[in-house]
């Protein structure tokens, strides 16, 4: 099982795309990194999983339970 699954996630401003579509997993205990040239989304993407960003689509889990809407100052309780 993955600790960190993001599957379809896409994130907007206002109603420009910053990311469409990204899925990607972090294996527990492993190392990933997130490369990208400059705008490529890379700080957003963090941003969503923080819960500092909405996404305007797809699931984020994280240790098997669904953060996509819950805020950043909850997501620190998982």
């Amino acid at each position: 099982m993955a600790l960190l699954d993001l599957v379809d996630v896409s994130i907007a401003y206002g109603q420009r795309d910053a990311v469409k579509g990204i899925s990607m997993k972090v294996a527990d205990g492993g190392i990933t990194t997130l490369l990208g040239g400059n705008g490529a989304g890379k700080t957003t993407t963090l941003r969503a999983i923080s819960g500092l960003r909405p996404a305007r689509a797809g699931r984020i889990v994280f240790n098997g339970k669904d953060i996509t809407r819950v805020p950043a100052h909850r997501i620190v309780q998982f």
